[in-house]
C-alpha cells in the first residue's frame, strides 16, 4: 500500500526528499497526548524520503521550532525523547510554515488531537496555505471532533447509535437534567461535545452525579452529550484512505476500569487490546463495512479510527451501535489505530508513507477543484 523504504538512497536523491512538517503540542487537554504521538511518528519516519521539520504549540498557543527535537531526531531515531517538547525558538505559524514551504515539496502532519488542532482549525489554516496535510479536511475534522453534529448527521444516515441528547451551557437547568434522567434512564454518560480521549467523561448513576457529571464537562466544552449507558462490547476499526476507504482487522478494548477512559488509555495501560477482535466472519464483514460508511458520511479523508459498541442480538441486543469517530487518533506504542494495521499486514512506517501519499493525492484532486 506505500512505497518501501529505500535505505540506500544516494545523496542526489536525498537532495529531493519532501519537507515534512510535523505539528505536535496544542492548547487543548489532549496536550501531552499529542506530544507522544509526535515521538512516535519521528521515530517511524523514512529520513532517506523526508527532510522533517518538527514544530511544537505549547499550552498557551505559542509555535515554536523545536529545535530539540530536530537535533534529536537528526542524531538518530533512538536519540528522540519518549515525549516531545514543544518548545524552541518562537515565531508566528504563518512566516514558520511559509519558510518550511519555500524549501521544496512539502506535506503537513498536524498531529494534534482535540480542540485548536483537530476540530478544522489548523486545518483552514493549512488550506489558506496551500499545502497537502494529512487527516480529513475542514469539514471532516469539524464534524467528527463535534460529538453532536456528528451523531445528527450519522443518524440522519441511520446508523444505529445509543438514545442521547445534547445540551448547551446555558440549556442546562435541574428541571432539565431530571427530564434527560427520565428519558433515557440512569445509568447515563456525559461526555464534552468537543473533546476526545474520554477527557471529561464521566458515569453518572443519580440524578447527583449526573448533575456534577454535566458540570464537569463543561469545563471542556459549551455543549455537552448525554448518552445511556450501553452494556456491550468495545470494537474499534481503523480505516484509511480517500475516496476509496478501507478498514482494518477490528480490535477490542476490554478496559481494566469501569469504563475506558483517560488513564487506561495512555497511563496506566490496563486495559486488555483484542486484535483481531473475537467476532464471526460476518460480524467482522459487517463492522468493517460500518466503519467504511461512518468514515464517507462525516467526509473523513486520511484516517479515522470509527469505534462501535457491540450489543449481542442473541440476547436481545441491537448489535454494533456507532459510539464516536476520532480523526487524528493516537500513535502512542499502545494505541488502537497503528496496532490494528499492523495485524492488518501493514507496518507503522509504511502507514505513516501511506498517509503522506495520501496527503498529497486528496490536495491535488481539491485543487483541481478551487483553482479556475
Amino acid at each position: 500500500m506505500a512505497a518501501d523504504h529505500n535505505t540506500g538512497a544516494s545523496a542526489d536523491a536525498s537532495a529531493d526528499r519532501v519537507n515534512l512538517i510535523v505539528i505536535f503540542g496544542g492548547q487543548s487537554a489532549e496536550h501531552d497526548v499529542s506530544c507522544v504521538t509526535a515521538t512516535h511518528v519521528l521515530r517511524a519516519v523514512d529520513q532517506t524520503r523526508y527532510r522533517v521539520t518538527p514544530i511544537g504549540i505549547d499550552r498557551d498557543g505559542h509555535w515554536h521550532l523545536a529545535t530539540a527535537a530536530q537535533q534529536a531526531l537528526e542524531a538518530g531515531p533512538d536519540q528522540l525523547p519518549a515525549r516531545l517538547e514543544a518548545v524552541g525558538d518562537s515565531l508566528s505559524p504563518t512566516p514558520m510554515l511559509a519558510s518550511a514551504v519555500s524549501a521544496g515539496p512539502v506535506v503537513v502532519m498536524p498531529l494534534l488531537h482535540g480542540p485548536l488542532g483537530e476540530d478544522g482549525t489548523v486545518q483552514g489554516l493549512l488550506e489558506l496555505m496551500d499545502v497537502p496535510y494529512v487527516g480529513s479536511g475542514v469539514l471532516g475534522s469539524a464534524v467528527g471532533m463535534d460529538k453532536a453534529m456528528a451523531k445528527e448527521v450519522l443518524g440522519f444516515h441511520g446508523i444505529t447509535q445509543a438514545r442521547w441528547v445534547s445540551l448547551r451551557e446555558h440549556e442546562v437547568t435541574p428541571s432539565q437534567l431530571a427530564d434527560v434522567a427520565g428519558s433515557l434512564g440512569l445509568p447515563l454518560f456525559v461526555k464534552p461535545s468537543n473533546m476526545g480521549s474520554s477527557v471529561g467523561v464521566s458515569k453518572a448513576a443519580t440524578i447527583e452525579e449526573l448533575q456534577a457529571a454535566v458540570e464537569f464537562a463543561l469545563g471542556y466544552d459549551e455543549w455537552v452529550v448525554i448518552e445511556e449507558a450501553i452494556n456491550g462490547r468495545e470494537i474499534e476499526v481503523a480505516v484509511l484512505g480517500n475516496l476509496d476507504p478501507v478498514a482494518s482487522a477490528p480490535g477490542e478494548v476490554v478496559p481494566g476500569k469501569e469504563f475506558y477512559d483517560y488513564e487506561d488509555k495512555y497511563v496506566d495501560d490496563s486495559a486488555e487490546l483484542l486484535i483481531p477482535a473475537p467476532l464471526t466472519g460476518e460480524q467482522t464483514s459487517e463492522v468493517q463495512r460500518l466503519a467504511v460508511d461512518v468514515y464517507r458520511a462525516l467526509r473523513c479523508e486520511g484516517l479515522a479510527r470509527v469505534d462501535f459498541f457491540f450489543e449481542d442480538p442473541a440476547s436481545g441486543g441491537r448489535g454494533f451501535l456507532i459510539n464516536e469517530v476520532n480523526t487524528m487518533p493516537g500513535f502512542t506504542p499502545i494505541s488502537m489505530y497503528p496496532k490494528m494495521w499492523q495485524h492488518s499486514g501493514l507496518s507503522y512506517p509504511a502507514l505513516v508513507d501511506k498517509l503522506i501519499d495520501l496527503a498529497i493525492e486528496r490536495h491535488h484532486r481539491r485543487r483541481r477543484n478551487t483553482k479556475h
